[in-house]
Protein backbone atom coordinates (compact mmCIF):
# COMPACT_ATOMS: atom_id res chain seq x y z
CA UNK A 1 0.00 0.00 0.00
CA UNK A 2 1.30 3.23 -0.76
CA UNK A 3 2.11 6.00 1.85
CA UNK A 4 -0.78 8.20 -0.19
CA UNK A 5 -3.00 5.56 0.49
CA UNK A 6 -2.26 4.75 4.27
CA UNK A 7 -2.21 8.87 4.77
CA UNK A 8 -5.81 8.72 3.04
CA UNK A 9 -7.09 5.88 5.18
CA UNK A 10 -5.61 7.31 8.40
CA UNK A 11 -6.33 11.18 7.86
CA UNK A 12 -9.94 10.13 7.11
CA UNK A 13 -10.05 8.27 10.19
CA UNK A 14 -8.69 11.07 11.97
CA UNK A 15 -10.76 13.95 10.14
CA UNK A 16 -14.23 12.15 10.35
CA UNK A 17 -12.84 11.82 14.06
CA UNK A 18 -9.90 11.09 15.89
CA UNK A 19 -12.54 5.92 20.21
CA UNK A 20 -16.13 5.13 20.47
CA UNK A 21 -16.36 1.90 22.75
CA UNK A 22 -16.59 -1.03 19.91
CA UNK A 23 -20.24 -1.81 19.69
CA UNK A 24 -21.87 -5.11 21.47
CA UNK A 25 -22.72 -6.05 17.76
CA UNK A 26 -19.46 -5.44 15.99
CA UNK A 27 -17.72 -8.59 15.32
CA UNK A 28 -13.95 -9.16 16.19
CA UNK A 29 -11.32 -7.61 13.67
CA UNK A 30 -10.46 -10.89 11.30
CA UNK A 31 -7.30 -11.15 9.47
CA UNK A 32 -9.97 -11.97 6.40
CA UNK A 33 -11.05 -8.69 6.02
CA UNK A 34 -7.88 -7.19 5.79
CA UNK A 35 -6.52 -8.98 3.46
CA UNK A 36 -10.00 -8.65 1.29
CA UNK A 37 -9.42 -5.01 1.85
CA UNK A 38 -5.60 -4.93 0.72
CA UNK A 39 -6.50 -6.89 -2.22
CA UNK A 40 -9.46 -4.03 -3.00
CA UNK A 41 -7.03 -1.63 -2.79
CA UNK A 42 -4.56 -3.42 -4.75
CA UNK A 43 -7.29 -3.65 -7.70
CA UNK A 44 -8.17 -0.11 -7.45
CA UNK A 45 -4.92 1.04 -7.56
CA UNK A 46 -4.01 -0.94 -10.60
CA UNK A 47 -7.14 0.35 -12.58
CA UNK A 48 -5.44 3.85 -12.22
CA UNK A 49 -2.86 3.03 -15.00
CA UNK A 50 -5.41 1.86 -16.99
CA UNK A 51 -6.79 4.05 -20.34
CA UNK A 52 -9.58 6.56 -19.37
CA UNK A 53 -13.02 5.01 -19.56
CA UNK A 54 -16.21 5.96 -19.73
CA UNK A 55 -17.30 2.90 -17.86
CA UNK A 56 -17.46 3.73 -14.05
CA UNK A 57 -15.56 0.92 -12.52
CA UNK A 58 -17.21 -0.26 -8.73
CA UNK A 59 -14.90 -1.59 -5.86
CA UNK A 60 -17.72 -1.79 -2.22
CA UNK A 61 -15.34 -1.51 0.76
CA UNK A 62 -17.19 -2.66 4.27
CA UNK A 63 -16.89 -0.77 7.37
CA UNK A 64 -15.52 -4.13 8.70
CA UNK A 65 -12.86 -4.70 6.49
CA UNK A 66 -11.67 -0.75 6.80
CA UNK A 67 -11.55 -1.46 10.23
CA UNK A 68 -9.40 -4.68 10.38
CA UNK A 69 -6.96 -3.05 7.97
CA UNK A 70 -6.56 -0.30 10.56
CA UNK A 71 -5.88 -3.23 13.35
CA UNK A 72 -3.68 -5.98 11.07
CA UNK A 73 -1.92 -3.54 8.36
CA UNK A 74 -1.60 -0.22 9.52
CA UNK A 75 -0.14 -0.56 12.58
CA UNK A 76 3.01 0.33 11.85
CA UNK A 77 2.21 3.37 9.67
CA UNK A 78 0.04 5.33 12.69
CA UNK A 79 1.12 8.35 14.51
CA UNK A 80 3.49 8.04 17.67
CA UNK A 81 0.36 8.39 20.29
CA UNK A 82 -2.34 7.20 18.55
CA UNK A 83 -4.00 3.47 18.64
CA UNK A 84 -7.40 1.93 17.89
CA UNK A 85 -8.53 3.76 15.01
CA UNK A 86 -11.81 2.60 13.35
CA UNK A 87 -14.68 4.53 11.11
CA UNK A 88 -18.24 3.81 11.63
CA UNK A 89 -20.40 4.59 8.88
CA UNK A 90 -23.77 5.61 10.09
CA UNK A 91 -25.66 6.08 6.75
CA UNK A 92 -25.25 7.44 2.94
CA UNK A 93 -23.47 10.77 4.29
CA UNK A 94 -22.43 10.53 7.74
CA UNK A 95 -19.40 9.06 9.58
CA UNK A 96 -17.89 8.73 12.76
CA UNK A 97 -14.02 8.07 13.51
CA UNK A 98 -12.35 7.06 16.69
CA UNK A 99 -9.20 6.44 18.55
CA UNK A 100 -7.72 6.76 21.46
CA UNK A 101 -4.96 9.47 21.72
CA UNK A 102 -1.98 10.87 24.05
CA UNK A 103 -2.78 14.57 24.27
CA UNK A 104 0.58 14.58 26.74
CA UNK A 105 2.79 14.64 23.44
CA UNK A 106 0.24 18.10 22.05
CA UNK A 107 0.07 19.70 25.39
CA UNK A 108 4.21 19.29 25.76
CA UNK A 109 4.56 20.76 22.39
CA UNK A 110 2.07 23.38 22.20
CA UNK A 111 2.54 24.64 26.16
CA UNK A 112 -1.04 25.63 25.80
CA UNK A 113 -2.10 28.93 28.08
CA UNK A 114 -4.66 28.97 30.49
CA UNK A 115 -7.82 29.47 28.49
CA UNK A 116 -6.82 26.81 26.12
CA UNK A 117 -9.03 23.87 27.03
CA UNK A 118 -5.87 21.50 25.84
CA UNK A 119 -4.26 22.48 29.29
CA UNK A 120 -7.03 20.99 31.12
CA UNK A 121 -6.49 17.45 29.03
CA UNK A 122 -3.80 14.82 30.06
CA UNK A 123 -3.43 11.04 29.31
CA UNK A 124 -4.35 8.79 27.25
CA UNK A 125 -8.24 9.64 25.74
CA UNK A 126 -10.68 8.38 23.84
CA UNK A 127 -12.00 10.84 20.97
CA UNK A 128 -14.54 10.59 18.43
CA UNK A 129 -15.70 13.10 16.56
CA UNK A 130 -19.03 12.88 13.90
CA UNK A 131 -19.68 14.35 10.53
CA UNK A 132 -20.67 14.62 6.78
CA UNK A 133 -18.10 13.26 4.69
CA UNK A 134 -18.79 13.70 0.34
CA UNK A 135 -16.50 12.35 -2.08
CA UNK A 136 -16.81 13.48 -5.49
CA UNK A 137 -14.88 14.85 -8.51
CA UNK A 138 -12.27 13.27 -7.69
CA UNK A 139 -12.30 14.95 -4.03
CA UNK A 140 -13.63 14.57 0.18
CA UNK A 141 -14.82 16.91 2.13
CA UNK A 142 -15.99 16.49 5.76
CA UNK A 143 -18.66 18.90 7.47
CA UNK A 144 -17.91 18.77 11.34
CA UNK A 145 -20.94 17.76 13.29
CA UNK A 146 -19.55 16.98 16.68
CA UNK A 147 -16.82 15.59 18.75
CA UNK A 148 -16.03 14.19 22.07
CA UNK A 149 -13.23 13.19 24.59
CA UNK A 150 -14.11 10.26 26.70
CA UNK A 151 -17.36 11.12 26.44
CA UNK A 152 -17.80 15.12 27.10
CA UNK A 153 -18.50 17.11 24.16
CA UNK A 154 -15.41 19.67 23.16
CA UNK A 155 -15.32 22.23 20.27
CA UNK A 156 -14.28 21.96 16.87
CA UNK A 157 -10.86 23.96 17.54
CA UNK A 158 -10.03 21.34 19.85
CA UNK A 159 -10.55 18.73 17.72
CA UNK A 160 -8.73 20.72 14.78
CA UNK A 161 -5.61 20.59 17.38
CA UNK A 162 -5.54 17.05 17.95
CA UNK A 163 -6.38 15.94 13.82
CA UNK A 164 -3.43 18.75 12.89
CA UNK A 165 -0.64 17.47 15.24
CA UNK A 166 -1.47 13.97 14.65
CA UNK A 167 -1.68 13.79 11.08
CA UNK A 168 1.12 15.57 9.98
CA UNK A 169 3.53 14.49 6.96
CA UNK A 170 6.45 15.33 5.07
CA UNK A 171 3.80 17.07 2.54
CA UNK A 172 1.37 18.17 5.10
CA UNK A 173 3.53 19.75 8.08
CA UNK A 174 0.47 21.56 9.62
CA UNK A 175 -1.03 17.93 9.09
CA UNK A 176 -5.05 18.04 7.78
CA UNK A 177 -7.61 20.99 8.09
CA UNK A 178 -11.08 19.72 8.81
CA UNK A 179 -12.17 22.22 6.30
CA UNK A 180 -9.53 21.73 3.69
CA UNK A 181 -10.61 19.65 0.67
CA UNK A 182 -8.40 16.63 0.14
CA UNK A 183 -7.50 15.12 -3.07
CA UNK A 184 -8.74 11.36 -3.53
CA UNK A 185 -5.96 8.95 -4.97
CA UNK A 186 -5.86 6.38 -8.01
CA UNK A 187 -8.39 8.21 -10.30
CA UNK A 188 -11.24 7.91 -7.65
CA UNK A 189 -14.10 9.91 -8.63
CA UNK A 190 -16.42 9.19 -6.07
CA UNK A 191 -17.30 7.73 -3.01
CA UNK A 192 -20.82 6.24 -1.81
CA UNK A 193 -21.32 5.86 1.68
CA UNK A 194 -24.09 3.18 2.70
CA UNK A 195 -24.47 2.16 6.05
CA UNK A 196 -21.81 -0.09 7.17
CA UNK A 197 -20.06 0.04 3.18
CA UNK A 198 -19.06 2.77 1.05
CA UNK A 199 -18.54 2.10 -3.12
CA UNK A 200 -15.22 3.26 -5.08
CA UNK A 201 -16.25 4.46 -7.93
CA UNK A 202 -13.35 5.38 -10.54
Amino acid sequence: MSAKWLHLLVGLSLVAAVTLPARAADPPASRRDADLLKQKIALIAARSGAAPSEQRLRTTVTEQEVNAYLVYEAQDYLPAGVVSPGVTILDASRVSGRATVDLDQIREERKPGLLDPMRYLSGRLPVTATGVLRASNGVATFQFESAAISGVPVPKLLLQQIVGYYSRSPERPSGFSLDDPVALPARIREIQLQRGQAIVIQ
